[in-house]
């Protein structure tokens, strides 16, 4: 394969000098592990270089394993030095479900959109029902015991170098599904008590879950995922006191259980999410994902400044232009902006904003990854 990078000069042994270097490839020689990598980030503390992460349809990595002839993801991480979690979690073993129907009772329908197939929700079960009384008496609710934890020790066997994912929530993207996109907003405000219901029945569910997972291998999760998605494009999609009544008091429990268990929260919110984000903190999360620095508010140089203390950025690699359309130079760049806003004494993991769509060339995805890994040294 070509050499992406050009020509450019790479004065590795000025700058890396006292640095162990891989004597092959006049590159400096990797110092640890990725899960170690991680760790040194998350305590804020200075890695051997920047860790990496990959996020992508299966389209995306089925078209980038072929352009790079690999054969597997493992062999794909690999070749571009990628730092990817492992995500464990439980087997479901509760009642059958039909088919195309998820534990929630939703259907799903596959849509395609040109360049690969999103799953989309297109029965919502709670959609028919005004009234707390009417879901108790229509709808059964999924157990924690509808999923066997049991295998989760065997999920890890010979990843122990990686970084561990397990557990955290979700929870008003499923109650859209169960309501209708639509009626779960209009919710917030005509129904708030049916919203704290269900939210409570969700929050419990995923809570219960996440115990479990920290309970069959105790002090390996690294990383928990509590979301939602709190911003548009220019602004908040709720306003703060909805936030503050809906979503954070319920967030922070499941945080307050990653920390006990000595995991790190990584907060996943698409958007202009700027003036939640001290409330974010204050609630307890530790990674901000995915700094969609093209949104309102989110420039990469004040939230560095603001927040940089406080806060792990973890993604920042633009989706909407750069990956998708953009030149591979343009790429390249933003990588190197992103190590030097972002990455300024440690704090930042390397990835997309968002999934890889198979609409961007190849050629982009390989860009950002050897640029990472060419400028990531500390």
């Amino acid at each position: 394969m070509p050499d992406i990078l050009g020509d450019s000069p790479h004065p590795f042994i000025e700058r890396y000098q006292g640095t162990a270097l891989d004597p092959e490839s006049a590159m400096p020689k990797e110092t640890m592990t990725p899960r170690e990598r991680w760790l040194a980030v998350l305590k804020h503390e200075l890695p051997d270089r920047t860790p990496m992460d990959y996020w992508a349809t299966s389209e995306a990595t089925q078209k980038l394993m072929k352009h790079l002839g690999c054969a597997n993801t493992e062999e794909l991480f690999r070749r571009l030095h990628i730092d990817c979690p492992l995500t464990v979690g439980p087997r479901y073993v509760g009642p059958p479900l039909a088919q195309g129907t998820d534990v929630f009772g939703c259907r799903h329908r596959t849509v395609d959109y040109g360049t690969g197939v999103y799953s989309e929700c297109v029965y919502h079960p709670l959609a028919q029902y005004e009234t707390i009384d009417e879901i108790e008496a229509n709808y059964t609710w999924p157990e924690p015991d509808w999923w066997d934890h049991s295998g989760i020790p065997e999920q890890v066997k010979g990843q122990e170098d990686r970084p561990i994912r397990g557990g955290g929530s979700e929870p008003f993207l499923t109650y859209c599904h169960l309501r209708g996109q639509e009626l779960g907003y209009m919710d917030l405000v005509l129904r708030p008590e049916m919203v704290h219901y269900c939210l409570d029945k969700l929050f419990d569910l995923r809570y219960e879950d996440t115990r479990r997972i920290y309970e069959q291998i105790p002090g390996q999760v690294m990383i928990t995922y509590v979301a939602e998605d709190l911003g548009s494009q220019e602004a908040l999609l709720f306003s703060p006191d909805q936030i503050r009544e809906f979503f954070i008091p319920r967030m922070k429990r499941m945080m307050d259980l990653a920390h006990e268990a000595g995991a790190f929260v990584f907060h996943h919110s698409d958007g202009a999410v700027r003036p939640i984000i001290p409330d974010m903190i204050e609630a307890g999360i530790d990674v901000l994902n995915p700094v969609q620095w093209r949104c309102k508010g989110m420039d990469r140089e004040g939230l560095k400044r603001d927040f940089g203390d406080q806060l792990v950025f973890h993604g920042a690699v633009d989706n909407q232009y750069t990956l998708a359309f953009g030149t591979v130079e343009e790429v390249r760049q933003e990588v190197l902006d992103n190590l030097r806003i972002l990455g300024e004494g440690g704090g930042y993991i390397l990835a997309p904003c968002h999934n890889i769509q198979a609409v961007g060339p190849p050629e982009n995805v390989v860009a950002m990854y050897e640029t990472g890994y060419e400028h990531g040294w500390t």
